[in-house]
């Protein structure tokens, strides 16, 4: 059927829009505005879409925007920024389910298609499915409800197996289309068996790439099925979507210097006993911590996970202002794969009015830790962990890190003695210029900044 022209052009209204969004949401500046407009773009492909001549389930289709925009609505209001990356898991989960669903009807239904749009709906369908339940899992992680990692015997077979079988599947259904109820059905139970298996193995160290690589099977998805429908809007935001995503994942996985295949198929331990640390951790307090910063030249601060978690930022900014008022230069550094998600420290620091050109990336900063007084960790482990550079049993190692032990006196902010994600000991703790300060993030600043008061 052909579509009204006014339809299509809305459509196409709609895939410009996200582009432009996709845009402005490169930095940080313009990210609201980018998230708006995008917005409207949605707003106008799903009004365009009401108006096709002929479409039916109009009453359904309201309802289900209804319930799932208000749900959203709700939860997007009530969710904490350290949930955050749990709830883009979850939502992009829902994209490519939605798209593995559209499939799965095109295929119900028997209608004849060509051969390359048949193709492209198996392709969609499977990594629909797949980013469905490898999302779902990934959200489970890391909302604590799994709270390890699950690996089974001769497990990189499994996975191979059950993706041969699914592409098996899916070559049946293409030459055997219209397919059987039966061989769809297997089909999708299979690729989303697939989605469980693969991510189920993966610990929290990889689970922000992870969750990059399924928005990307997601975007791709979409745009597969919006071919298969004749959607302009799909085909632009979802191959938009996939492209970003894949980017976003290279870019992520160069720097934990870990190629994706490794995040996927091989667990991050250790592969021998690793390098000997010698040392010990050294205690501070609140007061000498407060005198170490008070009085020094240049302070970098290093916010990781244990930041979020306490609710920190806002504690942590006014300890900077204050500083800075004493005359003290500090700067942010932020390592690409700090917190559970690309830009959680930004946002964070965002939301405490952290000024934009006071927050620098590891590029950016890492030169300059030589010339700091003190590097202040707060709440992160493997981004500063030296052993990345010298370790060659350690599974971080040659992954790029923030060069804190550089600096000529670093002050850890730390819950406890426990590891990072990767579960490996951090060498920079044991350092001599090193001394720890215990305690969640939000009181300890908040003691700093009772001892930075009295000194004036």
């Amino acid at each position: 059927m052909t579509l009204p022209i006014y339809v299509q052009g809305a459509w196409f209204l709609g895939a410009a829009l996200f582009i432009v969004g996709l845009k402005g949401m490169s930095s940080p500046a313009s990210a609201r505005k980018g998230i708006v407009i995008a917005g409207y773009g949605m707003l106008v492909a799903i009004a365009a879409t009401f108006l096709i001549p002929g479409l039916q389930n109009i009453a359904l289709m309201a309802l289900a925007l209804a319930l799932g925009g208000s749900a959203a609505w709700i939860s997007g209001q009530k969710v904490k920024m350290t949930d955050m990356p749990q709830m883009v898991a979850i939502y992009n989960g829902m994209g490519g389910g939605a798209a593995a669903a559209i499939a799965a009807i095109e295929f119900a239904k028997g209608d004849a298609h060509s051969l390359a749009t048949t193709v492209l709906a198996v392709i969609g369908a499977l990594i629909g499915a797949v980013s469905f339940t490898g999302s779902c899992v990934a959200w489970a992680k890391l909302q604590g409800v799994l709270k390890k990692a699950y690996r089974l015997p001769a497990q990189n077979a499994v996975n191979i197996v059950l993706a041969l079988i699914a592409i098996a599947l899916g070559g049946a259904m293409v030459a055997m289309a219209p397919a059987q109820p039966a061989l769809i059905f297997g089909f999708f139970a299979v690729a989303l068996l697939l989605g469980l298996i693969v991510t189920l193995p993966i610990g929290g160290a990889d689970m922000p790439v992870v969750i990059s690589l399924f928005n990307a099977f997601t975007g791709l998805a979409v745009g597969f099925e919006g071919y298969v429908l004749g959607n302009p809007a799909l085909i632009i935001a979802g191959i938009v979507v996939g492209a970003a995503g894949t980017l976003l994942t290279q870019l992520m996985a160069k720097a934990m210097n870990r190629p994706i295949s490794n995040i996927l198929f091989t667990p991050m331990v250790a592969s021998g006993p690793g390098e000997a640390i010698s040392g010990s951790m050294k205690e501070l307090s609140a007061l000498d911590a407060a005198a170490m910063m008070r009085y020094a030249s240049k302070v970098i601060i290093v916010p990781g996970y244990g930041m979020a978690v306490a609710h920190a930022q806002h504690k942590v900014w006014e300890m900077t202002s204050m500083l800075e008022e004493a005359g003290v230069e500090v700067k942010f550094a932020i390592h690409p794969v700090a917190g559970r998600m690309p830009g959680h420290m930004n946002v964070l620091l965002a939301e405490a009015g952290v000024p934009y050109d006071k927050i620098f990336d590891l590029e950016e900063i890492n030169g300059e830790f030589g010339q700091a007084d003190v590097a202040l960790v707060i709440g992160a482990n493997d981004v500063v962990n030296p052993t990345a550079r010298t370790d060659k049993a350690s599974p971080i190692y040659g992954m790029p890190i923030l060069d804190a032990d550089k600096a000529q006196n670093v002050i850890v902010i730390k819950r406890g003695k426990g590891t990072g994600y990767s579960g490996v000991e951090n060498a920079l703790f044991y350092t001599d210029n090193c001394r720890m300060l215990y305690g969640d993030a939000q009181p300890m600043a908040g003691e700093i900044i009772q001892h930075l008061k009295a000194m004036g």
